[in-house]
């Protein structure tokens, strides 16, 4: 039977850099059953960013871009000789396990929890050169803006109408329009937090420690690379990827 596996053997290209992208499966109807705030809660994000940053440790990508129920990372060593099938399962499996576990964790949404369907989420694997893996991490650091320009339009005319007169009034808007509505409704964009408009990113960054060497009697000072959560992260550009090393 083990020749009816027909995708089984399916190998990322060995020259591409690769990219993973995680969705969360039915998340709008867990933050209606969980009541999150809207358009953003940042409970949901804390649990977002903890949920990934053990995705992180496991598989050590690169680098991680998080926004709303999405997750993306490109990966250094490749791991399960590439195959297809066990790099989407298994990284699906983990972070649904993991934003689990730190869910039910909290006070706020433990009880809650026992009301909803198991957590899931699906993987795709995504080969793309290095020209292309800037263009990825633009398109969805640009999904993250629309997303945020569309929740706080939607929410804000939610206050003063029905869920149908909103979407009405939103239907067809360009950014220009949805700009001026906010701007009257006294939201500032610019002062909206960096997290909510761009995205979270994690990745390796070089910190310094200083220490002492007791035999030269004298302070030293070392470098080491850890985990860091950015919640300030910079509109993307070849520059921040090749900087960084993450292609």
């Amino acid at each position: 039977m083990k020749e009816c596996e027909i995708f089984s053997s399916l190998k990322v290209p060995c020259t591409s850099n690769v990219v993973v992208r995680l969705d969360g499966r039915n998340f709008s109807q867990l933050s209606r059953k969980l009541e999150f705030e809207k358009p953003y809660d940042p409970n949901f994000m804390r649990i977002m960013t903890e949920s990934a940053s053990l995705l992180f440790q496991e598989f050590n990508p690169k680098f991680m871009f998080i926004f709303s129920d999405e997750i993306s990372l490109i990966l250094g060593e490749i791991p399960f000789a590439g195959r297809v099938e066990k790099i989407d399962s298994v990284m699906a499996s983990f972070l649904s396990g993991a934003f689990t576990s730190k869910i039910i964790g909290k006070d706020d949404f433990r009880e809650k929890m026992k009301k909803t369907s198991p957590v899931s989420f699906d993987s795709r694997v995504i080969p793309l050169s290095s020209g292309g893996v800037v263009d990825y991490f633009q398109w969805r650091q640009m999904e993250a803006w629309r997303n945020c320009l569309n929740g706080y339009s939607y929410w804000k005319l939610r206050e003063d109408h029905p869920k149908e007169d909103a979407m009405a009034m939103l239907h067809k808007k360009n950014s220009r329009q949805l700009h001026d509505l906010l701007f009257h409704k006294d939201i500032k964009l610019t002062e909206i937090p960096a997290w909510q408009r761009r995205g979270v990113g994690i990745y390796k960054k070089k910190f310094t420690v200083p220490g002492f060497n007791p035999m030269l009697k004298e302070k030293t000072v070392t470098h080491r690379r850890k985990t860091y959560v950015d919640w300030e992260l910079p509109l993307f550009n070849d520059e921040f990827f090749r900087t960084h090393s993450f292609i």
